[in-house]
């Protein structure tokens, strides 16, 4: 348990973890304080993250939503030949 505790110290204060003077200096306002290294070069940037963030926020919905209820209800499918299997 501590080891789990200490870890998820560690990661949440890399994530919420400041940038260094010089970085902050190089970034837009909107990431001033957040990111380290050079701030996005142009609008294109934020375009191309907006929609890779869209694309993963899905991607993680759809994966929980049928790791969930899969939704397979033929009773040929593989999944019953593996779980019946005793």
């Amino acid at each position: 348990m501590k080891k789990i505790l200490g870890l998820s110290f560690t990661l949440l204060s890399s994530i919420l973890g400041n940038a260094c003077p010089v970085c902050e200096k190089q970034q837009p306002k909107l990431l001033q304080g957040i990111s380290h290294g050079a701030g996005p070069q142009s609008n294109w940037d934020f375009i191309i993250i907006g929609s890779v963030a869209v694309v993963v926020i899905c991607t993680l919905f759809f994966s929980i939503k049928w790791l969930i209820r899969p939704g397979e209800k033929n009773n040929d499918h593989i999944k019953y030949f593996i779980l019946n299997q005793q």
